[in-house]
């Protein structure tokens, strides 16, 4: 028998609230232990964290477990760690170029999430939640962030290949992606925003 609808206590939302504390484990590795080891043990860090995004959707929809509480919760720890690895990396740069280089993408990344965020919590209120669902950009969108800000924190180059250069290259497609898929939501929502359509009481 799967978990009740309001459940908050359960295998893959104690996954979610596992990915929420690694945030200051992450913080403090960055800033604690000496490069280049920060490097490897960060990176670790950030892909666990992934592996249990994964790893929640997975159990929840295998174990019927699935919730009110986790559908809020799980966005809420990616954006919040997503969030800090870029602002620990923009922070860690040195010069004035690599840090608007960084600074830009992050920019973007942050600010449609808080927006996107926004709109999905309008347009819920609105009856129209559906219409502004994940879709197949973001899934893309979303995986090429990952790869991208552990790249960034790795940093060393794996023997030939360039790893900071691809992470710089993913982290700006994944800007890109970002922009298009935050485009695609405000066209699908365009008609409830304007009045057009349903809107909140």
């Amino acid at each position: 028998m799967g978990a009740p609808a309001g459940t908050g206590l359960n295998v893959p939302n104690l996954l979610t609230w596992l990915r929420i504390a690694l945030i200051p484990v992450f913080v403090l590795v960055f800033y604690l232990l000496p490069v280049p080891l920060n490097h490897l043990v960060t990176t670790i860090v950030f892909a666990l964290a992934g592996i249990t995004d994964w790893l929640d959707g997975y159990l929840a929809r295998r174990l019927d477990q699935q919730s009110a509480f986790g559908a809020f919760l799980d966005p809420v720890a990616d954006k919040l760690m997503v969030a800090v690895a870029l602002i620990l990396l923009v922070g860690s740069q040195r010069d004035g170029f690599h840090g608007a280089l960084l600074a830009i993408p992050a920019a973007v990344i942050v600010g449609r999430e808080i927006a996107v965020s926004a709109l999905r919590e309008w347009m819920a209120n609105a009856g129209e939640g559906t219409r502004v669902a994940v879709n197949m950009v973001g899934k893309v969108k979303t995986t090429a962030q990952m790869l991208a800000i552990g790249m960034l924190l790795f940093h060393e180059p794996v023997g030939p290949f360039p790893t900071l250069v691809a992470g710089y290259v993913l982290l700006y497609l994944a800007a890109g992606l970002t922009l298009w898929s935050m485009f695609k939501y405000l066209r699908n929502a365009w008609s409830t925003l304007t009045g057009r359509g349903p809107g909140p009481a």
